[in-house]
């Protein structure tokens, strides 16, 4: 199945230079619409009134992390069905445990280049 390079994606982080980032590998991959959150609480809220193909998130977020996010994303019966991608600037080897029993598709460690963030969401939606 071809991905929608159409598709909305929401990118989390507190930081938003890191958002930036984010935003411009992907544009160079090829999707150009993408939404930003600052943290768990925010992500959620605009996953209860938009439909994403793809969530990109932080781990390390006030008030409620990226973990807390997955958590509430994977329980919610309209959404747990949501790509998500957990990005950290830690690779504790029982983070990307919890991350992957919380139900994570894919999991990318900080600094990373377009070149990761593609192989990771092929990983997770498909090649293109």
């Amino acid at each position: 199945m071809a991905v929608d390079m159409t598709m909305s994606i929401l990118v989390v982080d507190d930081y938003k230079t890191m958002i930036r980032i984010i935003r411009n590998l992907l544009k160079q991959i090829g999707f150009e619409n993408v939404d930003d959150a600052a943290d768990g609480q925010e992500a959620f809220a605009k996953m209860q009134e938009n439909k994403y193909g793809l969530v990109i998130s932080d781990w390390n977020m006030e008030p409620m992390t990226g973990y807390e996010l997955l958590q509430k994303v994977r329980a919610d019966e309209g959404m747990k069905a949501t790509p998500f991608i957990m990005v950290t600037a830690e690779s504790k080897t029982e983070n990307v445990v919890a991350a992957k029993r919380a139900g994570v598709n894919n999991y990318i460690v900080k600094p990373f280049n377009a070149g990761t963030l593609k192989s990771k969401m092929s990983a997770v939606l498909g090649d293109f």
